[in-house]
């Protein structure tokens, strides 16, 4: 059952100041992976508000749980991936490597989870979001016409979206 996703005016208002960081990296996953993208709107009274999910052939690439001035982004590494983490483990923020030696090992994983106010994990998130799968997409649009890829333009203008993939 499709789920209508919420207006982005909604979501950056939500978001408040990390709506930024939001939209770098949701604009870099539909930019670069062609995957589903599953919208699960949750009840305001209880802690888990809106939930978009980046998921292809049952395995989820990432979570985003939205919150009021913050998200939640939820990435699941098994084994293989944690292998290729500690290989590239130098690449990575202190902060981004402390989470991952304090977090369990469950039967499907590693369960890695930030509350991100800003952008300044961004580029972990890149890099471990191609840990994890890499990007799929063949034919990268052309700048003047990302409106028309048909993966861009949920929630985000033209404008907006080239303003924070091409600086």
């Amino acid at each position: 059952m499709m789920r209508p996703t919420k207006q982005y005016e909604e979501i950056k208002s939500l978001l408040g100041q990390s709506a930024h960081a939001f939209e770098k990296l949701v604009g870099y996953i539909r930019y670069y992976y062609e995957i589903d993208e599953i919208w699960a709107p949750g009840n305001p009274k209880h802690k888990y508000h809106n939930t978009l999910t980046f998921k292809r052939g049952g395995k989820s690439l990432i979570t985003l749980g939205l919150r009021e001035g913050y998200f939640i982004a939820c990435i699941v590494l098994g084994k293989a991936e944690r292998d290729k983490f500690d290989a590239q483990r130098h690449d990575f923020n202190k902060a981004v490597c402390k989470l991952y030696d304090e977090t369990e090992i469950l039967h499907d994983g590693k369960w890695l989870a930030w509350d991100v106010r800003d952008d300044s994990l961004n580029d972990d998130f890149v890099r471990l979001l191609q840990i994890k799968r890499k990007p799929n997409r063949k034919i990268q649009p052309p700048l003047n016409c990302l409106d028309t890829c048909r993966r861009l333009d949920i929630g985000l203008s033209h404008q907006e979206i080239t303003a924070f993939l091409f600086r």
